[in-house]
This record gives structure tokens, sequence and C-alpha cells, in this order.
């Protein structure tokens, strides 16, 4: 089995487009999506209709919670400028989107089945990220429910860690936000240190799992020109060049 995986998209339709290119190519029995579909100062609405023509399989992310249930007085920038780009009935299918989906062997999330905010396999401390040892991912993961694959995403870094107890757990990395800041728990910047598109590819062979990443070139001048043009050079940094520090 074949089973396609992207993640925080972000709202960069240019992104996406060049990394569902990619995907049909592998031709995947199954494509994934782990939330934070749109939240961007790029195409929100866009990049919504993109998704949902590809039948993926699909989680909320915490921006796609905010986005479907904030205020807009409660909002950041970015989750602002993205709501008032969608439609209600967007914005009502995005909260709609459960957390979590179990099938085929595989438990799919954003962060953890019930806090869309803790990273999973990295940690924010007051002296910057570290990676978490296999029994701290252990812990933070419900007990295993027959699954053998665990997909999260949030972080924007791709990643794969095998646990004691035989689960594989993977992040696929961002289609379309290469870098960002954040201050919780503490201020830090996540970033990949190049400014491609991400996805990976997931073979079953038996009972055990062969990930492949993916980095795909797309024109993200193009991108980063149009987060510049909505007064946003922090994006339009990351976009162009996957750093921020």
């Amino acid at each position: 089995m074949r089973v396609a995986v992207i993640a925080d998209v972000h709202g960069n339709r240019l992104a996406l487009a060049a990394v569902l290119e990619s995907v049909a190519a592998a031709r995947p029995d199954l494509l994934i999506e782990l939330g934070d579909a749109v939240s961007g100062p790029l195409w929100p609405a866009e990049t919504y209709e993109m998704l949902a023509a590809t039948g993926a399989v699909s989680v909320r992310g915490n921006h796609d919670r905010w986005v479907a249930e904030g205020a807009p007085e409660t909002l950041g920038t970015t989750d602002r400028f993205t709501q008032a780009r969608l439609s209600a009935a967007q914005r009502a299918a995005l909260g709609a989107r459960p957390m979590t989906w179990r099938g085929e062997g595989i438990l799919g999330m954003h962060s953890l089945p019930d806090d869309d905010l803790t990273y999973v396999m990295h940690e924010s401390t007051r002296h910057g990220i570290r990676e978490r040892v296999p029994g701290e991912v252990e812990v933070l993961l419900p007990k295993p429910a027959g699954e053998s694959l665990v997909l999260t995403a949030h972080t924007h870094r791709a990643h794969a860690m095998q646990l004691r107890d035989g689960r594989l757990v993977v992040n696929p990395g961002s289609v379309g936000q290469p870098a960002y800041t954040d201050t919780t728990p503490f201020p830090h910047v996540m970033q990949a240190g190049s400014p491609h598109a991400r996805w990976a590819l997931l073979e079953r062979r038996g009972s055990a799992w062969r990930v492949n990443f993916h980095a795909i070139e797309y024109d993200w001048d193009a991108a980063a020109s149009e987060a510049a043009r909505h007064g946003r050079d922090d994006w339009s940094r990351a976009l162009a060049t996957g750093n921020l520090s």
C-alpha cells in the first residue's frame, strides 16, 4: 500500500499544485492531509477548493479551528486575513474536520488527538527546540489501537521516529510554509532551511513502512511576492529562502 501525506499547506496554492503533481506521479492508494490547510496571506479560498477536489482524507489543524470558529477580533493577522477570504461554507467545512483519522493501520492527526498545539517529536524549551526521545513520544501519544503508522504535522519539520513499541511516527513537513516563528510555550523559530514544498510517501511492505521524504521545487518567488503584496515581509522571506533567523 502506498500513502501520500501532505500537511501545513497554509494557503500556498502554488506549492500545493507542484506537490499534487508529484503525488499523482507516485500513484498512491490514499492521500492524507494533516491540517492547517489555508491560513496564510496568500490564496486561502483557491487552496481550499484545490484540496477539496483531491478527495483526500483530511483532519483539522489549530489554524483551521481558529479560522472556522474564531471571532475576527480575537484572531491574529494571518488568520483574520484568511477568514475574511473564505465563504461561510468553507469555514464550516474546516471546522467540521475531525481531529483524528484511523484506517489501514494508520492514525493521522495534526498534532495530538485532543491537543492541536503541542509538538509531538519536538519540544519548545527556554533553551530552544529539542528533539524528543522515543519514550517521551510514546507517553504523549494515545495507546496503540492496532496502528503501525502515526502521522503528525504542526512543526513543519519533515521527520520520522521509530518507537520502541514498533510504531513509526512521521511528519511530512510543510507544503506551503517552510519557516515560522512562535511564542508558545517559549519564543522559537522553526525553519526548513530551503523554500521547497515538502510531502512524504509511505509504502507498507508486510508489517513495516518505508518512508520517502520529497522536497519539490516550485515558483516560490511568486509566492513570496504575493505575501509581500499583502504586507507580510516575514512570510515573503520565509517563502523565498526557507529561513527566518
